[in-house]
């Protein structure tokens, strides 16, 4: 491994909100998430809410937090069952607020 991919022209940093509906505590999706945006080089957080759903923000280049997006929507963790993912405040942003991806509490 090692060093980052350099960034591709043109695919500028972006900002997303994202909440996720449906069975998606206690089925180990922070973790599951937290693992794919590491994957993928996004920072941002996820943590669970008091009415069951998980919700976060994406922040990473635009093409990369897509990739996020469609996992949320699609895929989660092996136990969840996501009914829907709703998307919010997505923003064009000139650089990260996170220096990683967390799991708030």
């Amino acid at each position: 491994g090692g060093g980052r991919a350099a960034m591709a022209d043109g695919d500028g940093l972006m900002s997303v909100d994202y909440e996720v509906h449906g069975k998606v505590q206690g089925v180990f999706f922070r973790k599951y998430t937290q693992a794919e945006a590491k994957k993928l080089g996004l920072v941002g957080w996820v943590q669970n809410t008091s009415h069951g759903t998980v919700q976060g923000q994406i922040q990473g280049p635009a093409s990369r937090v897509r990739e996020l997006q469609e996992w949320l929507r699609k895929i989660g963790s092996p136990q969840s069952r996501i009914s829907r993912a709703d998307f919010s405040n997505e923003k064009k942003i000139e650089a990260l607020d996170h220096k990683e991806f967390q799991i708030l509490k």
